[in-house]
């Protein structure tokens, strides 16, 4: 007969050699992870009790062999367990009486089982330990992939917090003295955790529920789309047009100190008068682009001087700061709290806000067309004009009058 720590180390290899090579791999809670954390817990509870050498193999043999039928069959799996250890055992001479109360010990895995003897409470707390650690949490999600992938259920991540509130409260319990002293408190603060977890998805259930209600039961979502988005486009083409303006003006600006440094200087001799009128008619017209280029940009404030009678008269729109910026804060916050109860007003408001943005981009984008068309037009004329200054009138040309005076 094989001697106990050789019986203890040849089943820790043959159960390490079944799960590690038999098993599939969806069975990612029930695996030889979770045998070996069994048998842990089994000997963590062992060790605060006085039991006999031989109690204590057997509930560990039973220990690594209660979930080793899963390599066959999930339902009926402790008596495949049972089967695989009695089979195993029986090649090693073990004992029948002692096979027996492994065999009884596996079957006290079973969900449902409740414990008689102190052997069968130290196994069932030993396999449902993980309920009493920290991290139960991803121990549980691990059960529930395995569930999911391995049978028809689909368990969605609501009725599988459920049913672990369920098991806490209505079916489990610790029975031994260590596990209810060790284990019971964390096992609290698990449900808690799912307690809270409850508590927080119905609160965002109720926030969804109440969103999509408002959503569809507001006729004015639509109305308040159209007028955000219809004034962010007037707001982008209204920069779109400073930042056109702007590069015209930094243009002609360039153009003009290049001609003041470059050419003016020049028309001091009299061999150059034939560039007076080219640079001429050339800075005309770069000054007459930047000043419809300021034109466009320049900023138009209204008298801002409309009093409280004019704001419940509804005649003035308290949106544009052109109208209220001389308004007392008082008044101004008065205006505000009487548009907010009307909301006629709100949209009439933002209509005038509307048609007074678009009024200004038509004048800005009349102005910059303008100043493109003249700065183009006075590019051509301005290089037509110093070619044919350079032609006719150039220093070459020049040399020839002399000649053609004798």
């Amino acid at each position: 007969m094989v001697q106990n720590n050789d019986i203890l180390k040849k089943i820790t290899e043959h159960i390490t050699n079944i799960l590690t090579t038999e098993l599939d791999g969806s069975y990612v809670y029930h695996n030889l992870k979770h045998t070996k954390f069994v048998v842990a817990s089994a000997k963590e509870i062992m060790e605060d009790v006085s039991l006999d050498d031989q109690t204590t193999e057997v509930i560990l043999i039973a220990a690594w062999f209660h979930d080793v039928g899963y390599v066959h069959a999930i339902e009926g799996h402790e008596e495949r367990s049972c089967t695989m250890a009695k089979e195993f055992l029986g090649k090693l001479d073990y004992s029948q009486p002692k096979i027996d109360m492994v065999c009884d010990l596996i079957r006290a895995t079973e969900r449902n089982h409740v414990p008689k003897t102190d052997s069968e409470k130290i196994i069932k707390d030993a396999d449902w330990s993980h309920l009493g650690k920290k991290k139960y949490m991803a121990l549980a999600e691990l059960l529930k992939e395995e569930i999911n992938s391995t049978t028809d259920r689909k368990i969605a991540a609501t009725d599988w917090r459920n049913e672990n509130i369920n098991l806490f409260r209505s079916e489990h319990r610790f029975y031994t003295d260590y596990a209810q002293k060790n284990w019971q408190e964390r096992k609290d603060k698990n449900l808690r955790r799912l307690m809270k977890a409850k508590k927080s998805e119905k609160k965002l259930v109720r926030k969804e529920k109440l969103k999509a209600s408002l959503k569809n039961n507001s006729p004015d979502r639509g109305i308040q789309t159209l007028y955000r988005v219809t004034l962010r486009n007037h707001l982008k083409l209204s920069d779109i047009a400073d930042t056109k303006a702007n590069i015209l003006l930094s243009v002609n600006a360039i153009i003009i100190s290049m001609a003041l440094s470059n050419l003016i200087p020049k028309l001091d001799n009299p061999s150059n008068d034939y560039l007076i009128y080219p640079t001429l008619i050339f800075i005309i017209f770069s000054i007459a682009s930047m000043i419809l280029s300021v034109s466009a940009t320049k900023p138009n404030v209204t008298s801002g001087e409309f009093n409280i009678e004019d704001v419940k008269a509804k005649k003035v729109n308290i949106l544009f700061f052109g109208n209220f910026h001389k308004m007392a804060l008082k008044d101004y916050e008065n205006a505000i709290e009487g548009m907010l109860n009307d909301k006629d007003y709100i949209y009439s408001s933002l209509t005038k806000d509307l048609y007074f943005l678009g009024v200004v981009l038509s004048r800005k984008y009349k102005l910059l067309r303008w100043t493109y068309t003249l700065f183009m037009t006075g590019m051509i004329i301005s290089v037509i004009v110093f070619f044919v200054a350079f032609k006719y009138f150039g220093p070459e040309r020049l040399l020839v009058i002399p000649e053609l005076v004798k």
